[in-house]
């Protein structure tokens, strides 16, 4: 009885997982094994409620479905970062479609997972996600420093990346992150295997093409012709590095 009471005892330090799906199944299924984790758990079971409670629940990571009642998820994912909430996005998709995941990509979802996913895996997604934004409070985004190599400076403490003279704010998170990681190895090949384990934070469940998608992504904001990128380079059959010069 004692654990029973403790297990339901409120928490406001554990971490807020909000699951977005219209199956209850789903959502009973999510609830049982997030909260065997430790982590509290709030649902909705429509876009809008999740408009709702990301706002007035602010949680620390969304699980959100593509295929939703009212609002889809994709237009869920685009509102929260128009809004410049920095909430991680896992997006969730029973189609498994390649368009979806660029879709979600590129509307700033910082992952992604097919149905039906083992719950290993997931759990596995919530914890790299949460430990890089864990990893970046800790920093404090290096309290206003900055990060030059040849035409890029990334402002810290902005999030803004600034290419020979030129702002660019519109960065997601999620590339803001490569991009740094990058120039803090100015010059150096980095293979998408490691961008994988150090940006997103897991190894053995990453899918490659997520790498090269959001490096498209970001070649589209901040070069002058993507078709050969100046900044933003590809060592080909290897990885990506800053140009240094």
């Amino acid at each position: 009885m004692e654990n029973n009471q403790v297990n339901n005892t409120y928490d406001d330090k554990k971490k807020k997982i909000l699951a977005v799906d219209d199956e209850i199944a789903i959502i009973d299924l999510l609830k049982y094994n997030i909260e065997k984790e430790g982590y509290r758990f709030i649902s909705a079971q429509d876009g809008e409620e999740a408009m709702r409670k990301v706002i007035e629940e602010k949680p620390d990571l969304v699980l959100l479905d593509v295929m939703l009642p009212k609002m889809d998820g994709l237009t869920v994912c685009k509102k929260i970062r128009q809004e410049e909430i920095n909430v991680p996005v896992i997006m969730l998709s029973a189609r498994g479609e390649e368009i979806d995941k660029i879709l979600g990509l590129e509307i700033g979802a910082d992952d992604y997972i097919t149905k039906p996913f083992s719950t290993r895996e997931l759990i596995a997604r919530i914890k790299a996600n949460l430990r890089k934004i864990e990893q970046e409070a800790s920093l404090g985004y290096l309290k206003g420093n900055k990060i030059s190599v040849g035409a890029l400076t990334l402002d810290l403490d902005k999030f803004e990346v600034n290419i020979k003279g030129e702002v660019i704010s519109d960065l997601t998170r999620r590339e803001f992150e490569v991009l740094k990681f990058l120039a803090q190895k100015p010059g150096q090949v980095v293979t998408r295997e490691a961008l994988l384990e150090k940006v997103w934070g897991y190894e053995y469940f990453g899918d490659i093409r997520t790498v090269d998608v959001t490096v498209r992504r970001i070649r589209e904001k901040i070069e002058k012709n993507t078709a050969n990128p100046k900044v933003l380079v590809t060592k080909r059959g290897v990885g990506y590095y800053i140009a240094n010069k």
